[in-house]
């Protein structure tokens, strides 16, 4: 497995000045002036499911094992109770092969493959709505001032989002604190690594609330419900069919969180307004790169 890098507070958190997940450019500025920036890096993914192959994702390379559990749990491909017999991560050929002890085989559900509107070429399958019938979220209360502490330490955490940009970022929290920061190129790629490490750590969903920077797609709200996840929040915004399929199942989708604002359009219900918007700080700008002297 990856290795883990944690701060205080989290069990896993970004580690922006890990090896080969950026480099440095040299460029010109608006000026003309000469400046140097970090870039992320991204490369192939491919994953396998015992022998068959099942797709290429492009990510930034930090835990392989923890993406390819969860993408193939978001898609149905491993149940929730699977027995996961080995997962072999091959640096030299950029492969994951994730073996089980029941026989497996998706060539039809390969074939329903469609295309979404996924950074880095999201892919979903075209029977993943089949997983959300009678699906019952737990009504787990959510307190305002919880969003507004979680946002505040996210936001200040050193992340690859802060030192390069270009990238994605998803929390898991209980409560008013977050535990696992995943980021990667893609926004579903940084959910299917959270998915993967509750998949191997067994752990509960019930109490969590899920912290994306992404869209809050269809995508992303059922992956969300199919990890078992009652709250959904995120810096970006809506579609519409997102919030449709949200309300369907009752997952609570929080949009637009920033500083002393939020707009919750589904699962209203579960909020505690416990917190006053106007004790809140203002956010501050995200630290950019220096140019070079």
């Amino acid at each position: 497995m990856a290795r883990l890098h944690s701060v205080e507070g989290y069990l896993i958190a970004p580690d922006p000045g890990r090896t080969g997940l950026t480099r440095a450019v040299t460029g010109l500025d608006q000026a003309g002036q000469p400046t140097e920036i970090s870039v992320v890096e991204e490369r192939p993914l491919t994953i396998y499911l015992n022998r068959q192959e099942i797709v290429t994702a492009m990510t930034i390379g930090d835990y392989p094992e923890y993406l390819a559990l969860g993408f193939l749990r978001n898609q149905g491909m491993l149940h929730p109770d699977e027995e996961v017999t080995a997962v072999d991560f091959d640096e030299e050929l950029e492969t994951v092969v994730v073996r089980t002890r029941r026989e497996t085989d998706y060539e039809e559900k390969l074939q329903k493959k469609t295309r979404t509107s996924g950074c880095a070429v999201g892919t979903v399958f075209g029977d993943m709505m089949e997983g959300l019938e009678g699906l019952s979220l737990p009504q787990t209360p959510v307190r305002t001032s919880w969003l507004y502490a979680l946002s505040a330490q996210i936001n200040r955490t050193p992340s690859l989002y802060l030192e390069a940009g270009a990238i994605h970022g998803t929390v898991l929290c209980r409560e008013d604190v977050p535990l696992v920061y995943m980021e990667d190129v893609g926004r579903h790629n940084a959910v299917d690594k959270i998915a993967g490490w509750m998949m191997s750590t067994r752990e509960e969903a019930a109490d969590k609330i899920l912290y994306t920077t992404g869209r809050l797609t269809s995508e992303m709200v059922i992956k969300c419900a199919q990890m078992g996840i009652p709250v959904l929040v995120s810096r970006s915004g809506f579609t519409a069919w997102g919030v449709e399929i949200a309300r369907q199942v009752g997952l609570t989708v929080i949009g637009r969180m920033r500083g002393q604002r939020f707009v919750c359009l589904a699962g209203e219900a579960r909020l505690v307004w416990d917190a006053d918007p106007g004790s809140v700080a203002p956010e501050e700008g995200k630290h950019r790169r220096k140019s070079v002297q």
